[in-house]
């Protein structure tokens, strides 16, 4: 039986939950936390990309993501001119002050990682050919810390 009854209701609702799930494992146990955190570093990415491809990843979202992604859309500043691995972590933290304190670069590293688990690898691979190669490498390092982890358990 469904839980709203509609299909595609239940089925965002239970993907963003897997996506918060595994959010929260690397920051922290709470829900509300991680929702701010994927919006956060989904704004960022999605503000740093040229409109067209920005849109092509949206379209990827599950639905209930792909509302908060396109929160305060504003397409004519865009891509920002956020270029290294220094001003992403900063923009991020700043948005990120008006919760519990969580690492930048862990932030980064959680939402990075769901995106790398559950999005095409074509779509991904636009996505981070677009970007400034100091935004390449802080989500290739985000990708090997990730692994890296998983090979210590």
């Amino acid at each position: 039986m469904s839980a709203t009854g509609l299909e595609v209701f239940d089925k965002t609702l239970q993907i963003t939950n897997i996506w918060l799930n595994e959010i929260s494992e690397r920051i922290g146990p709470d829900k509300q936390v991680a929702w701010k955190v994927l919006s956060t570093v989904l704004h960022k990415l999605r503000d740093r990309l040229p409109v067209e491809l920005a849109a092509h990843l949206g379209a990827q979202l599950p639905l209930l993501v792909r509302g908060v992604y396109y929160d305060q859309f504003a397409p004519r500043r865009m891509p920002s001119d956020c270029n290294t691995p220094e001003d992403f972590k900063a923009e991020v933290a700043e948005w990120l002050a008006d919760i519990r304190p969580v690492d930048p670069d862990e932030a980064i590293a959680a939402v990075f990682g769901v995106l790398d688990r559950h999005l095409s690898d074509g779509q991904l691979a636009k996505v981070r050919q677009a970007l400034p190669k100091g935004l390449k490498l802080l989500w290739d390092g985000a990708e090997a810390k990730i692994l890296a982890e998983a090979g210590a358990d």
